[in-house]
């Protein structure tokens, strides 16, 4: 195939209309977090707009609705967008979220202790970052998956990468935010196909820099601290810690029931955000709080079968990125609240308040849903990947390891 008829065809697949049809379970499910995510939000929010923001009591509800509207309206406008077309722009992308993480340092908004937010703690350029760089990093893995192997064309690219983006944001500084991109990056570098050799190099180094961290920071040092005495004894947990398995045990099995949560009301911290999931589990017991877990559970699966129909290896990995994402942030925020995992600030994917995070989350959303409308479709690139997946099988029957596996994710 000529250069100039390649680049034909590439123009066509940018721009080509993808079919109306997209994986209704995904969005069947995506309807029922957001109407169970905005029934509970009201519930939490209440008194704490009144009592702690000092607003009305459909303060914090009004808000989310607001930025539901706008995450829905970017997320179909993704929907319609050919995710090839990421690669024309990623590059642009990936700057302005450095500019933009830059900025919030020079802006000097504090909030909580920290310097995260634009406009009144309504933009956390941070939840824009972890979108960016799967986005980014898919791209740039797809465009070397032929020299995985190679530690300098590989590895440590990606270290400069995630430390400059992680880096950032360690700064504000958001520990655990940092953290989600560093574990992003090792996943879809093991899912585009990385050596076992530089897997093990990237784990060791991400234990190196989380225990560098601890040694330099007093909130890390205290959150470590608090979650090894939680382990040994709940009782000795962090006091968000210790307000959150309260309402766990006071939900029992079926819950109190809508809107009865008792410790929403005295002192379980920031109940519409971080604590949220504690607010579930109190008004819907053990069978609510299990069937929020089952409906994430069930949204990673329609992204791994949306990753494998994907009709190229560059579909399979964002889809894949992307659900991993969601599925990352709504497990450290639940096991947090358990004491499983030391503390963090993540939030609920599409249950806790904050514009930045739901926006982000049904812009992730949007991106999946366009690669589920493509499935089964011939690409120009499908036939890269035939290519590569051929020369990847007959090194293996050579047991030859020169080209990194395409087929991981």
């Amino acid at each position: 195939m000529s250069t100039q008829s390649y680049t034909k065809e590439k123009r066509k697949l940018f721009f080509q209309r993808a079919p109306k049809s997209g994986d209704a379970p995904l969005l069947i499910t995506i309807i029922i977090l957001l109407s169970f995510g905005l029934l509970m939000l009201y519930s939490a929010s209440v008194d704490y707009s009144v009592e702690i923001l000092g607003e009305a009591p459909a303060y914090m509800i009004k808000r989310q609705i607001l930025w539901l509207a706008i995450g829905i309206v970017l997320a179909t406008l993704l929907s319609h967008l050919d995710y090839h077309y990421w690669r024309q722009i990623a590059v642009f992308v990936m700057l302005a979220t450095i500019i933009a993480l830059v900025a919030v340092l020079f802006g000097r908004e504090l909030r909580l202790g920290a310097v995260r937010t634009f406009y009144n703690g309504s933009i956390q350029p941070s939840e824009l970052a972890k979108l960016v760089i799967i986005i980014y990093l898919t791209i740039w893995l797809y465009a070397k998956r032929e020299h995985l192997h190679d530690i300098k064309l590989s590895l440590m690219p990606l270290a400069v990468i995630l430390g400059i983006v992680g880096g950032l944001i360690y700064l504000q500084p958001d520990i655990s935010a940092a953290a989600t991109i560093f574990i992003l990056g090792g996943v879809l570098f093991f899912l585009a196909g990385a050596d076992l050799k530089q897997i093990i190099i990237l784990i060791f180094f991400a234990a190196f820099v989380a225990w560098l961290i601890v040694q330099v920071s007093a909130t890390g040092q205290e959150r470590v601290a608090f979650y090894r005495l939680g382990l040994e004894d709940p009782m000795n947990a962090s006091y968000h810690v210790r307000r959150s398995l309260e309402a766990i045990v006071n939900g029992g099995i079926f819950g109190r029931g809508i809107g009865q949560s008792v410790t929403k009301l005295t002192g379980l911290p920031v109940p519409p955000t971080d604590s949220i999931f504690a607010v579930v589990a109190e008004e819907f017991g053990i069978v609510g709080a299990t069937a929020l877990i089952l409906l994430y559970a069930f949204l990673v699966w329609r992204g791994l079968v949306i990753a494998r129909r994907a009709p190229d290896m560059l579909g399979s990995l964002l889809a894949t990125g992307l659900v991993f994402w969601i599925a990352i942030e709504a497990l450290i925020n639940m096991t947090v609240m358990v004491g499983l995992l030391p503390f963090a600030g993540n939030a609920l994917p599409f249950m806790s308040a904050g514009g930045s995070s739901l926006v982000t989350s049904l812009m992730a959303i949007g991106i999946l849903y366009n690669v589920s409308r493509q499935r089964g479709e011939e690409s120009i690139l499908e036939e890269d990947r035939r290519n590569y997946s051929a020369i990847a099988d007959l090194r293996r029957r050579n047991r030859r390891r020169s080209v990194s596996g395409s087929s991981r994710s």
